[in-house]
This record gives C-alpha cells, sequence and structure tokens, in this order.
C-alpha cells in the first residue's frame, strides 16, 4: 500500500543540492596531499565533520573550519583558514542534481515538503530557490540550535509543523546524519537515494531510489 505522508521532509546538501566540499579540497591540497592518498584525506574531513556536530550547536562556518583544522593535524599538514573560509562562501551557489527540479514538481502541489537542513539561515535559500519546486518551509540547525543527526534538529521540525514523525516520510541519501535518527524516532517511511556517497543499510530505510526522479512513484503520483 502506498503511504501518503502528510509531509515529506528533505536532507538538502548531497540528498537534493549537488555536495562539492570534496571536488574543493582535491583542488585545494593537490600540491599538499599525495594524489593517491586524498580519498583518504577527504574521508578523514568528512568523519571530523559528522563529530563537530554531535555536540552543541555552533555556526556551520566553525563546523567547516574546525573539521578542516583537526583534519590537517592528524594528517600532518599546515591548516590554511583560507579553505573552509572558500568552502562556507561557496555553499550557497552549489545547485541541485540534474534529477531534483522534474522529481519534485510533480509532488509539490500534492504534499508539502519541507527540508531540514544542516545549514545556516544565511546560506540555505540560495539553493533551495534552485530547486525547481515549492517547498512548505525550510529549517536549519542554526533554527533548531542542534545539526543532524541528533534528535533535536528533528523535534524542532516536528514542533513546528505540529505533525508527529509517524505522518511524515524523510528523503535522505544519508544514514549517518538522517536515516539512524529517522528509525529511532520512527518515521512512517524513510526513502533512501543512493548518492553514491554512503553504502545501503536495509535495516534504516524502507525504500530505496537511485534519484529524486522516482520518488513521485513512491507517493502513489
Amino acid at each position: 500500500m502506498t503511504f501518503r505522508p502528510k509531509y515529506i521532509s528533505f536532507d538538502c546538501y548531497g540528498t537534493l543540492t549537488r555536495f562539492h566540499m570534496s571536488d574543493m579540497a582535491r583542488v585545494f591540497f593537490k600540491d599538499t596531499v599525495p594524489a593517491d592518498r586524498i580519498e583518504a584525506f577527504i574521508v578523514d574531513w568528512a568523519r571530523y565533520r559528522l563529530d563537530e556536530v554531535l555536540g552543541p550547536w555552533q555556526p556551520y562556518k566553525d563546523v567547516i573550519a574546525n573539521s578542516v583544522e583537526r583534519t590537517c593535524k592528524k594528517w600532518g599538514i599546515a591548516y590554511d583558514e583560507a579553505f573552509p573560509l572558500s568552502v562556507y562562501e561557496a555553499v550557497p551557489t552549489w545547485g541541485p542534481h540534474e534529477d531534483v527540479p522534474g522529481g519534485l514538481s510533480p509532488i509539490g502541489d500534492k504534499i508539502p515538503l519541507v527540508i531540514l537542513s544542516n545549514a545556516s539561515n544565511d546560506q540555505i535559500q540560495s539553493n533551495v530557490d534552485m530547486l525547481g519546486a515549492p517547498f512548505h518551509a525550510v529549517y536549519t540547525a542554526e533554527m533548531a540550535q542542534a545539526y543532524k543527526p541528533r534528535m533535536q534538529a528533528f523535534e524542532y521540525m516536528f514542533d513546528q509543523l505540529g505533525c508527529g514523525p509517524e505522518e511524515m516520510m524523510h528523503v535522505s541519501s544519508s544514514f549517518r546524519y538522517d536515516h539512524n535518527t529517522a528509525k529511532d524516532l520512527r518515521f512512517g517511511c524513510q526513502v533512501f537515494v543512493g548518492r553514491g556517497h554512503e553504502p545501503s543499510s536495509p535495516f534504516y530505510r524502507d525504500i530505496e531510489i537511485p534519484h529524486i526522479g522516482c520518488l513521485p512513484a513512491v507517493v502513489g503520483l
């Protein structure tokens, strides 16, 4: 039976908006980190970013800077504050994956779409404006004073919508940031988008799709 949620909530960066942090690291550190080690460096940086958001809220600019600095320390290379600043300033310029506008447009006027993003308030609207579909609401970690995967971020969204997780569908390409917590909160349906940056985990999702273009069929549209 098709689940028709009251709201569909989405992760933004990586799921809807194409994430370019790894691309920027490959360019910036090409003369510092050996080519055969750069992918390991990028993985470490991603792990430090996750660690940075598990505690009390801090500005996203600090999350990027602190995670870069810690990664550089681990790798024994000089930290240059120009890199995290350039990343932070680039985030609002990133557009959607190609499948996103066409996938969202058949849904947006029938089921309210919501974004819950680990973003700063001054970044996110530019990215949302490029997604090609109307959104009922956009919530950030700054508003919630907590980052995903913390439950507090999701609870802020529930409070604002006046809706429980059992009535909602959550869509993300990340188990670490989204689906593990969504499972614990008992969302009505969890849709994993297989973008390739995290392996699939059947226990933490109900449905897996390769791209957003498949989402209308999931909700019977």
